[in-house]
C-alpha cells in the first residue's frame, strides 16, 4: 500500500488553489485553477495535497453538503530554513497564527490557516542540521 495524497474538501477552490501553489510555492500538477480538483507537489519527496471542491465530492457522499465546522485537518509540510520560508510566505499574503518557535528540542514549527480554516504547520528538523 502507498500513500497517494493527502486531499482537502474546500468550497472556495480558487481561493485555495492561489494558496497552496503562489503562497506556499508547491507545484500544481495540471493548473486547474478553477477545480474541480488539483494535486500539488512540493519541489522535493513524493507525497502531495490534493484539493477537491467539496460540492463534487457532496453529489457523491450527501453528508458533505453540510458546511464544514472546526478544524479537521492539519497539512503539514517540512521546510529545511524555516525562517527563510516563513519570510518569503508572509511576502505572497501568508498570515502566521504561531511561530517560528520551538516545538521540541528537535524541531521548531509556524502554524497558519489557508483559505478554507485547514490548519498547515511548518517544520525545521533540527536534527537534519548536523
Amino acid at each position: 500500500m502507498e500513500l497517494a495524497q493527502v486531499r482537502l474538501l474546500v468550497t472556495d477552490f480558487a481561493a485555495c488553489y492561489r494558496f497552496y501553489a503562489e503562497v506556499l510555492g508547491l507545484k500544481p500538477q495540471s493548473g486547474a485553477t478553477e477545480g474541480p480538483y488539483e494535486k500539488f507537489s512540493p519541489t522535493t519527496g513524493a507525497a502531495g495535497i490534493a484539493l477537491q471542491d467539496r460540492a463534487m465530492m457532496a453529489g457523491i457522499l450527501g453528508e458533505l453538503a453540510d458546511e464544514a465546522s472546526g478544524h479537521r485537518s492539519l497539512v503539514v509540510l517540512r521546510v529545511d530554513d524555516l525562517d527563510s520560508y516563513v519570510e518569503q510566505i508572509t511576502s505572497r499574503g501568508a498570515e502566521l497564527l504561531h511561530g517560528p518557535a520551538p516545538m521540541t528540542d528537535r524541531m521548531r514549527v509556524a502554524h497558519l490557516k489557508d483559505p478554507e480554516g485547514n490548519l498547515v504547520e511548518l517544520q525545521e528538523w533540527l536534527l537534519l542540521r548536523a
